[in-house]
């Protein structure tokens, strides 16, 4: 029998700005972020998933960038794995000028 895995989604949702904040307490994997938009963004606003890491502002990461204008989905699968070290914070932003309703979902797990 393999290894068990146990995701952990965090789902948010509403038609304001998005600055979601995910601070791990242990070494984490993101899997996935998914967010819809009730239509395409229609601003140039950018959609940004970064690391706002605990060892200081030189190890800082983004992730993924995605122009909103034209979008109404994102689905960021990272091609290798995100590993966040205990203290680190995902941050996902996006200034939602024209009040999109939003649906976001982080998918991710315990590194064990």
């Amino acid at each position: 029998m393999g290894m068990q895995t146990n995701r952990l989604f965090d789902r948010a949702t509403g038609a304001i700005a998005i600055a979601y904040t995910l601070t791990v307490d242990g070494v984490y994997v993101i899997e996935s972020v998914r967010l819809h938009l009730s239509a395409a963004g229609g601003a140039v606003e950018d959609f940004v998933i970064a690391n706002n890491a605990n060892a200081g502002a030189a190890y800082d990461t983004v992730f993924a960038t995605y122009a909103m204008a034209a979008l109404a989905d994102v689905h960021y699968l990272p091609v290798r794995p995100i590993i966040l070290a205990d203290g680190d914070v995902l941050t996902i932003t996006y200034n939602n000028g024209n009040g999109r309703t939003y649906g976001l979902e982080i998918v991710y797990r315990e590194q064990v």
